[in-house]
Protein backbone atom coordinates (compact mmCIF):
# COMPACT_ATOMS: atom_id res chain seq x y z
CA UNK A 1 0.00 0.00 0.00
CA UNK A 2 2.52 2.60 0.79
CA UNK A 3 4.36 1.52 -2.01
CA UNK A 4 1.67 2.41 -4.44
CA UNK A 5 0.91 5.40 -2.30
CA UNK A 6 4.76 6.61 -2.83
CA UNK A 7 4.51 5.89 -7.08
CA UNK A 8 0.82 7.60 -7.11
CA UNK A 9 2.72 11.19 -4.79
CA UNK A 10 5.73 10.97 -7.63
CA UNK A 11 3.84 10.31 -10.50
CA UNK A 12 1.45 13.78 -8.74
CA UNK A 13 4.52 15.75 -8.49
CA UNK A 14 5.89 15.35 -11.74
CA UNK A 15 2.47 16.13 -12.83
CA UNK A 16 2.46 19.34 -11.15
CA UNK A 17 5.85 20.18 -11.98
CA UNK A 18 5.67 19.36 -15.99
CA UNK A 19 2.42 22.05 -16.01
CA UNK A 20 4.46 24.65 -13.93
CA UNK A 21 7.14 23.79 -16.85
CA UNK A 22 4.33 24.75 -19.35
CA UNK A 23 2.50 27.16 -17.61
CA UNK A 24 6.04 28.91 -17.64
CA UNK A 25 6.79 28.51 -21.42
CA UNK A 26 3.50 29.73 -22.45
CA UNK A 27 4.18 32.93 -20.38
CA UNK A 28 7.14 33.74 -22.17
CA UNK A 29 5.77 33.02 -25.43
CA UNK A 30 2.98 35.67 -25.01
CA UNK A 31 5.12 37.77 -23.33
CA UNK A 32 4.71 41.25 -25.37
CA UNK A 33 7.01 42.16 -28.28
CA UNK A 34 7.76 45.39 -28.88
CA UNK A 35 7.02 46.68 -32.02
CA UNK A 36 8.70 50.44 -33.50
CA UNK A 37 5.64 52.46 -35.07
CA UNK A 38 7.81 54.71 -37.21
CA UNK A 39 7.81 54.00 -40.57
CA UNK A 40 11.51 53.62 -42.51
CA UNK A 41 12.09 54.09 -46.28
CA UNK A 42 14.77 53.70 -48.73
CA UNK A 43 15.82 57.33 -50.37
CA UNK A 44 17.40 58.22 -53.49
CA UNK A 45 20.96 58.90 -52.43
CA UNK A 46 21.26 61.30 -55.15
CA UNK A 47 18.57 63.36 -54.24
CA UNK A 48 18.99 66.93 -52.95
CA UNK A 49 19.17 66.84 -48.92
CA UNK A 50 18.08 70.02 -47.56
CA UNK A 51 17.45 68.73 -43.76
CA UNK A 52 19.39 71.43 -42.30
CA UNK A 53 22.19 73.98 -43.39
CA UNK A 54 24.87 72.38 -42.12
CA UNK A 55 27.39 69.93 -44.68
CA UNK A 56 25.15 67.09 -46.12
CA UNK A 57 25.56 64.37 -48.43
CA UNK A 58 24.26 66.36 -51.15
CA UNK A 59 27.63 68.78 -50.56
CA UNK A 60 29.96 65.62 -51.23
CA UNK A 61 28.12 64.80 -53.98
CA UNK A 62 28.35 68.22 -55.83
CA UNK A 63 32.07 68.72 -54.47
CA UNK A 64 33.35 65.53 -55.42
CA UNK A 65 31.67 65.78 -59.30
CA UNK A 66 33.21 69.40 -59.84
CA UNK A 67 36.65 67.94 -58.60
CA UNK A 68 36.45 64.55 -61.25
CA UNK A 69 35.20 66.80 -64.09
CA UNK A 70 37.65 69.57 -63.97
CA UNK A 71 40.96 66.96 -63.20
CA UNK A 72 39.62 64.96 -66.22
CA UNK A 73 39.45 67.59 -68.35
CA UNK A 74 42.66 69.24 -68.34
CA UNK A 75 44.67 65.78 -69.86
CA UNK A 76 47.23 65.78 -67.10
CA UNK A 77 46.88 62.15 -66.35
CA UNK A 78 48.20 60.94 -69.81
CA UNK A 79 50.08 57.73 -69.36
CA UNK A 80 47.76 56.56 -66.13
CA UNK A 81 50.03 58.76 -63.52
CA UNK A 82 50.18 57.81 -59.96
CA UNK A 83 48.66 59.81 -57.18
CA UNK A 84 48.76 60.18 -53.93
CA UNK A 85 46.31 62.24 -51.43
CA UNK A 86 48.47 63.88 -48.70
CA UNK A 87 46.12 66.10 -46.27
CA UNK A 88 42.68 67.55 -46.38
CA UNK A 89 42.03 69.73 -43.77
CA UNK A 90 38.45 70.53 -42.20
CA UNK A 91 38.73 74.33 -41.38
CA UNK A 92 34.87 74.81 -40.54
CA UNK A 93 33.24 74.49 -37.22
CA UNK A 94 31.62 71.41 -38.05
CA UNK A 95 32.94 68.00 -37.69
CA UNK A 96 33.21 66.80 -41.49
CA UNK A 97 34.86 64.19 -42.29
CA UNK A 98 36.92 64.91 -45.03
CA UNK A 99 38.17 61.39 -46.06
CA UNK A 100 34.71 60.60 -46.92
CA UNK A 101 35.11 63.43 -49.50
CA UNK A 102 38.07 61.95 -51.05
CA UNK A 103 37.05 58.59 -51.21
CA UNK A 104 34.25 60.07 -53.53
CA UNK A 105 36.69 61.77 -55.61
CA UNK A 106 39.21 58.67 -55.94
CA UNK A 107 36.50 55.55 -56.78
CA UNK A 108 35.54 58.27 -59.00
CA UNK A 109 39.23 58.47 -60.69
CA UNK A 110 40.14 55.03 -60.53
CA UNK A 111 36.82 54.08 -62.30
CA UNK A 112 37.75 56.25 -65.00
CA UNK A 113 40.87 54.12 -65.65
CA UNK A 114 42.91 57.29 -66.43
CA UNK A 115 45.09 57.18 -63.00
CA UNK A 116 46.80 54.86 -60.59
CA UNK A 117 46.72 55.76 -56.87
CA UNK A 118 49.81 54.62 -54.53
CA UNK A 119 48.84 54.31 -50.52
CA UNK A 120 48.17 57.63 -48.45
CA UNK A 121 50.13 58.31 -45.67
CA UNK A 122 47.10 57.08 -43.49
CA UNK A 123 47.01 54.33 -45.32
CA UNK A 124 51.08 53.39 -45.19
CA UNK A 125 51.24 52.22 -42.14
CA UNK A 126 49.20 48.56 -43.13
CA UNK A 127 50.88 48.32 -46.69
CA UNK A 128 54.23 48.49 -44.24
CA UNK A 129 52.83 46.19 -41.84
CA UNK A 130 52.02 43.60 -44.43
CA UNK A 131 55.64 43.49 -46.33
CA UNK A 132 57.06 42.72 -42.82
CA UNK A 133 54.61 40.05 -42.11
CA UNK A 134 55.48 38.40 -45.30
CA UNK A 135 59.34 39.01 -45.25
CA UNK A 136 59.87 38.67 -41.78
CA UNK A 137 57.43 35.82 -39.89
CA UNK A 138 59.36 32.89 -42.04
CA UNK A 139 55.49 31.57 -42.84
CA UNK A 140 55.48 32.31 -47.17
CA UNK A 141 57.49 30.78 -49.60
CA UNK A 142 60.40 33.01 -50.31
CA UNK A 143 59.27 33.07 -54.06
CA UNK A 144 55.31 34.02 -53.30
CA UNK A 145 56.25 37.18 -51.12
CA UNK A 146 56.16 40.75 -52.30
CA UNK A 147 59.59 42.65 -52.08
CA UNK A 148 60.36 45.10 -49.52
CA UNK A 149 61.69 48.18 -51.93
CA UNK A 150 59.43 47.63 -54.76
CA UNK A 151 56.57 50.10 -54.41
CA UNK A 152 55.81 52.60 -56.74
CA UNK A 153 55.84 56.42 -56.10
CA UNK A 154 53.68 58.81 -56.15
CA UNK A 155 53.92 61.37 -59.38
CA UNK A 156 51.59 64.04 -58.13
CA UNK A 157 50.11 64.21 -54.30
CA UNK A 158 46.79 66.20 -53.82
CA UNK A 159 46.07 68.47 -50.74
CA UNK A 160 42.86 70.46 -49.84
CA UNK A 161 41.23 72.28 -47.67
CA UNK A 162 37.29 72.97 -46.33
CA UNK A 163 36.21 76.39 -44.77
CA UNK A 164 33.08 77.62 -44.31
CA UNK A 165 31.60 81.41 -43.14
CA UNK A 166 28.43 81.67 -41.19
CA UNK A 167 26.72 84.46 -40.42
CA UNK A 168 23.28 84.74 -38.80
CA UNK A 169 20.87 87.07 -37.15
CA UNK A 170 17.23 85.98 -35.14
CA UNK A 171 15.90 85.10 -38.55
CA UNK A 172 18.36 83.55 -41.07
CA UNK A 173 21.15 81.52 -40.86
CA UNK A 174 23.46 81.73 -44.09
CA UNK A 175 26.62 79.15 -44.54
CA UNK A 176 28.93 79.32 -47.27
CA UNK A 177 31.23 76.45 -47.70
CA UNK A 178 34.24 76.69 -50.11
CA UNK A 179 36.82 73.07 -50.61
CA UNK A 180 39.92 73.82 -52.57
CA UNK A 181 41.77 71.17 -54.01
CA UNK A 182 45.30 71.45 -55.24
CA UNK A 183 47.38 69.01 -57.18
CA UNK A 184 51.42 69.07 -56.66
CA UNK A 185 54.37 67.48 -58.74
CA UNK A 186 55.50 65.76 -56.08
CA UNK A 187 59.65 65.67 -57.56
CA UNK A 188 59.16 69.46 -58.58
CA UNK A 189 57.22 70.64 -55.99
CA UNK A 190 55.10 72.46 -58.52
CA UNK A 191 51.40 72.85 -58.87
CA UNK A 192 49.88 71.05 -61.94
CA UNK A 193 46.30 71.42 -61.03
CA UNK A 194 43.71 73.54 -58.84
CA UNK A 195 40.20 73.92 -58.22
CA UNK A 196 37.26 75.39 -55.63
CA UNK A 197 34.05 74.80 -55.13
CA UNK A 198 31.65 77.13 -53.42
CA UNK A 199 28.53 76.25 -51.73
CA UNK A 200 25.86 78.43 -49.91
CA UNK A 201 23.39 77.49 -47.61
CA UNK A 202 20.52 79.58 -46.39
CA UNK A 203 17.55 78.77 -43.58
CA UNK A 204 14.72 80.76 -42.21
CA UNK A 205 13.79 80.45 -38.42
Amino acid sequence: MKTKLTIRTTLTLAALLASAVLAGCETHVSSPVVRFQRQVNYGDSKAVELVTNEFGSTDLQMIAEKMVGSLLETGIFQGRPTVTISTVKNKTSEYIDTTNVMNSIQTALVKSGKVRFTRSINEMQQGVDELQRQNQSGLYKQNTTAKVGQMTAAKYSLEGELTSIVKQNSQTKDVYYKFTLKMFDVQEGTIEWQEEKDIRKTSKR
